[in-house]
């Protein structure tokens, strides 16, 4: 058998799998509440988002429960499920690579946008407008507005490339924790964000159209980050 690379396992992985053996060695019992967040990621030295990546790990897997306002319990019984595949990036890890990537895709199509491209990003724009979120229908309109900026390139490869990269946000991870950040005002923030996108490629400002898509990526890192409701459990709570 020839030798194989080994490739490090993701940390929120390995935060997961230390937070598992504590709660089966029971350390942490069933009902039991676990550390706040920010005690979690102070004890540990690492940053909050990765914490919140193996807590959420954690929930799918049906070892804890987070109950937002008032604290992340161990649960009775686990659930037979196993974990996604090990090759399955974190929500973060994914808008990181997102923000840099259709940054300078937009920078991009600034220099190459059509009367007909900017018609087409209207009419996404219009169906946006005033929608409940999360659902089918937000998510499909959101992978639709980032596909047409890719599309304004005029290549496949890219404009298919980008739908994959914004399908893997279809794992369970990022789902559980949409669920919890995403409602009808994040949804109205991004589509604010999504038209000064739009703005700055039919102003044909490359600079400024990347600078718009990323910030939006970069803004929707932060609303991913807003904590778990720690100061509703007597916690004084900054970001």
């Amino acid at each position: 058998m020839p030798i194989q690379a080994v490739e490090p396992r993701r940390l929120y992985r390995q935060i997961a799998d230390q937070l598992r053996q504590l709660i089966e060695s029971g350390e942490f019992a069933a009902g039991e509440r676990l550390p706040t967040e920010r005690e979690l990621a102070d004890q540990l030295g690492i940053s909050r988002p990765t914490v919140r990546e193996a807590l959420i790990a954690l929930e799918v897997e049906g070892r804890i429960r987070i109950r937002v306002g008032s604290g992340i319990y161990v649960t009775e019984t686990p659930r037979a499920a196993a974990l996604a595949a090990e090759t399955d990036e974190g929500p973060f890890e994914l808008l990181r690579a997102r923000e840099f990537i259709e940054g300078a895709i937009a920078a991009e199509a600034a220099l190459h946008v059509q009367p007909a491209d900017l018609e087409l990003l209207d009419d996404v724009l219009r169906r946006m407008e005033d929608m409940s979120h999360p659902t089918k229908v937000t998510i499909a309109l959101d992978r639709e507005f980032h596909t047409a900026v890719a599309g304004i390139l005029g290549n496949a490869v890219l404009a298919r490339f980008i739908g994959e990269l914004f399908d893997q946000r279809m794992n369970p991870y990022f789902q559980l924790l949409s669920s919890y950040f995403e409602n009808r005002e994040s949804w109205r923030a991004a589509a604010e964000e999504h038209r000064a996108v739009r703005d700055a490629i039919a102003a044909r400002d490359p600079e400024r159209a990347k600078t718009a898509m990323q910030e939006h990526l970069r803004l929707s890192q932060l609303r991913f980050s807003r904590n778990f409701g720690e100061k509703s459990v007597g916690r004084e709570v900054t970001e």
